[in-house]
This record gives structure tokens, sequence and C-alpha cells, in this order.
């Protein structure tokens, strides 16, 4: 499933954004993003995207890269809809249905896939099934650009920060790879 373009709309009467997308196969998902699955999506990808960078730069070297390609994606957006805002073409398919879905909880961990690294994005739904998602840079910088703007049209507050935890020598619970959830 390769993911065409992306939209959401925050509902505020609902105080939740109305996410959707479609795909190059014609198939579209709707999904219900809460307050708490928007920021933990927005904390936990810029984290991952920053933590996948340092294993080849140094943690300054990884923010500002991390950053100038956020700043990049915007840039490329803010031009392109000054040239021609592009408009969402809803898709003939809806394999959950046309009503969208409550996203209960997110999963998010980065993988290699084809030597690119990807997101692997996790939604979990009601009754415990999920929706897998893995998108490269441009795509999740694109996502998590939108879903910002209306963190903010909404006034939800800033993204918080993830904590690196550093267990000491002899202590349990130590993860076996980086998973948010």
């Amino acid at each position: 499933m390769t993911i065409k373009q992306f939209n959401a709309t925050y509902l505020a009467n609902d105080d939740r954004l109305l996410f959707r997308f479609n795909t190059s196969e014609d198939t579209e998902f709707r999904f219900w993003f809460t307050r708490r699955v928007t920021l933990f999506i927005l904390a936990a990808t810029s984290h991952l995207l920053v933590k996948n960078l340092e294993q080849s730069h140094t943690p300054e070297a990884a923010k500002a890269i991390a950053q100038f390609g956020e700043e990049a994606v915007k840039k490329e957006r803010e031009q392109r809809e000054a040239v021609k805002p592009k408009t969402y073409q809803p898709a003939s398919a809806y394999p959950l249905g046309a009503d969208p879905v409550l996203v209960m909880d997110v999963k998010c961990a980065f993988e290699k896939q084809d030597a690119e690294d990807m997101l692997s994005l996790d939604l979990v739904l009601p009754g415990g099934a999920n929706i897998n998602l893995k998108m490269a840079g441009p795509t999740l910088q694109a996502m998590c650009l939108l879903l910002n703007q209306l963190r903010e049209h909404a006034s939800w507050g800033e993204v918080p920060q993830v904590q690196d935890v550093v267990l000491g020598a002899g202590e349990v619970d130590a993860p076996d790879k980086p998973l948010f959830h």
C-alpha cells in the first residue's frame, strides 16, 4: 500500500482530528486522532528521527539535520500551495468502512526496508486490530507537518519531549529495541 495523499481536519466540537489518507490502489482509510494520539505521534516520530540520525552523526548534527528536513518540507509545501493548491481526492474503496475509526493507541519504530530507513507506525484500533503504515522521510515529514499545524490550530499545547532513560548495570526492564508505545 503506497500512500498518495494525507488530509486532516480539526473538529472543535469533538476535540479530535479526522485523519484520512488515500493510496495509489484507490483505497481510503479514515481515523479519529485524539489529542493524546496526535501529540504522541509528533513526539515519538521526532525523537525516533533524531535517534536514527544519531547513528551516523553527532547528536547536535542529527537535531540540525532533522530540523532542516522539516523546514525544507514546509517551504516546499508553501511554494506548491501558492502556485496551485492540491485538492484531496477521496478514493472509491474504504477497506475499514466509510466511517472513521477511533485510534486507541500508537506504536512507532524505525526499521530498515530495502536499505532505506522507514518509520513503522502501528495505529491500534478497537478490538486490538491495527493498521501498519511504513513511511520514508519526506512522507513522514509531510504527515507530521500537517498534524503539527492542526495541533497549533486546536491549541493543544506544545509537543512533549521524549526523555531518554539510561538504566545502569543490573537493572531490569531494558528494552530490546527502541519501540515507543
